[in-house]
């Protein structure tokens, strides 16, 4: 991948709409894109332009891409091509560099979201010398030239791909660096260490003073606890960042459907007074305090009157051993039968909670059960739903959702690097406690301080970029 030629690509999804946007960066950006417009006024960095998009005659698709952008207004091509016929009306924005995302000269032309049209503009472009941009290229080269980090690059891909408002803000918050500035100080502690016991060896004729090992055991272990802290941020981040499964399960005409659709906020199931009328698992994705949760209406476990039904029976069961969250619902109003003693008994071996449904109608005093959190609600007038759903919030852990303004971990890729460091930490503590010398001690710090550098980007591979970005739309 050449970094040092001009890229060019469409910046908004495939499809027709209101505006679609192509996107050019690099040296030549500027002088490519004018010979395809006819400006109201020059071009200026920061500043919208008006104007029109026109074939580009003879002679601006050969002399305009060999100037450089001074040349080209000094020429008489300060607004583009002065000719040509007209295809569409847009608006030309240009950023300077390095005041730019990529922190090359970009130029962004912001058509009518025609597909023919913009693809057009991007044929005329790359026949004015500019390449289609790869994957995440703009990304990268921000990255590249110093203008993100790493953890920063992978939030922009985070924000894209956010279901939820609240992921939005997560990932807009590692976007500005949240992470990279809790890690910032453990890699300063850990480097300060290292050159002291770098100084220590290195000048040893000289009575340069070296740690004693209960200090340098204090300061592995206040590197340690930041990194720990990170590290079990990542149980919660991880599901803010994919969401979870909650399954719906009991038996029949306990109003599971019901409680399905309320949660959903809308009839998105079938239901009837008939017991047994789902067979078969629905699904829908519901935000829940921000986090993407994918509800299951399963299908009422008893036993089975047909072959559908103990199919969509056992398809039940499978839903209840997989999901992150079981909501066993009963009937409040007749209390708990012997089918849902057994129900509850093997949901047990997952994270659960109790509902007692239709409590519009009564409560018997024996519909609780001895363990789980237990909840009342009626799926019919509403009753218990908000307090249904901020237990389901609290239960997986939505309370630490303050965290996320010091930045915590969504990433496995960045869980296993912190659990890489800590390992490393592990290794020098023993190292000091045997009295290992201090230059195979170094080995195990510089061990704990380079995956500290490959979640910022500092030593990250060339296969982990590719790998990183190539998961991006090419258009950003």
């Amino acid at each position: 991948m050449n970094l040092d030629d001009t890229i060019v690509a469409i910046a908004t999804p495939p499809g027709r709409g209101g505006i679609g946007i192509i996107r050019l960066s690099g040296p030549q950006a500027r002088e490519i894109a004018l010979p395809t417009l006819r400006l109201r006024h020059e071009l200026e960095p920061g500043r919208a332009v008006f104007g029109e998009l026109v074939e580009p005659s003879e002679t601006d698709q050969v002399k305009i891409p060999t100037l450089v952008a001074h040349d080209a207004a000094s020429m008489g091509h300060p607004r583009g091509a002065a000719d040509g016929e007209r295809i569409d009306e847009v608006v030309v924005t240009y950023f300077a560099k390095p005041h730019s995302y990529t922190t090359d000269d970009i130029v962004e032309i912001s058509a009518h979201g025609s597909p023919v049209v913009l693809g057009h503009i991007l044929e005329l472009c790359i026949a004015a010398g500019a390449r289609l941009a790869e994957p995440g290229e703009f990304t990268m080269r921000a990255f590249l030239n110093g203008r993100i980090d790493l953890t920063q690059a992978e939030a922009v891909r985070d924000l894209i791909d956010s279901q939820t408002l609240y992921q939005a803000k997560v990932a807009a918050q590692q976007l500005e660096g949240a992470l990279s500035r809790r890690i910032r100080p453990v890699k300063q502690k850990l480097v300060e260490l290292i050159a002291v016991l770098e100084a220590g060896i290195d000048f040893a004729e000289d009575d340069v003073s070296v740690m004693p090992d209960a200090t340098i055991l204090n300061h592995i272990a206040a590197v340690q606890a930041t990194l720990e802290q990170l590290n079990a941020s990542y149980a919660y981040g991880k599901i803010v960042h994919e969401g979870f499964t909650l399954a719906i399960v009991g038996r029949p005409n306990v109003g599971k459907s019901s409680l399905f659709n309320r949660l959903v906020e809308r009839e998105r199931a079938i239901v009837t007074a008939t017991p047994g009328t789902t067979r078969d698992l629905v699904s829908e994705i519901v935000s829940i305090g921000g986090i993407p949760v994918t509800l299951v209406d399963t299908a009422g476990i008893r036993h089975a009157h047909d072959e559908a039904e103990s199919i969509g029976i056992q398809k039940s069961m499978e839903t209840l051993a997989d999901a992150d969250l079981v909501l066993v619902v009963v009937d409040a109003s007749h209390g708990v039968t012997s089918e849902d003693a057994e129900l509850l008994r093997q949901a047990e071996k997952r994270p659960l909670l109790v509902v007692g449904n239709k409590c519009d109608l009564g409560t018997s005093g024996q519909w609780s059960w001895a363990s789980g959190q237990r909840t009342l609600t009626s799926a019919v007038t509403g009753q218990g739903i908000g307090e249904l759903r901020a237990e389901i919030l609290r239960h997986i852990g939505g309370e630490v959702g303050s965290q996320a303004e010091a930045g915590f971990v969504t990433n496995i890729r960045h869980q296993g690097l912190i659990q890489d460091s800590l390992a490393a930490l592990e290794a020098a503590k023993t190292a000091v406690a045997g009295k290992i010398p201090h230059e195979m001690l170094l080995l195990d710090l510089y061990n704990a301080l380079r995956p500290l550098d490959a979640i910022t980007g500092a030593t990250t591979t060339d296969d982990i970029l590719n790998l990183i970005f190539s998961t991006f739309c090419i258009g950003k």
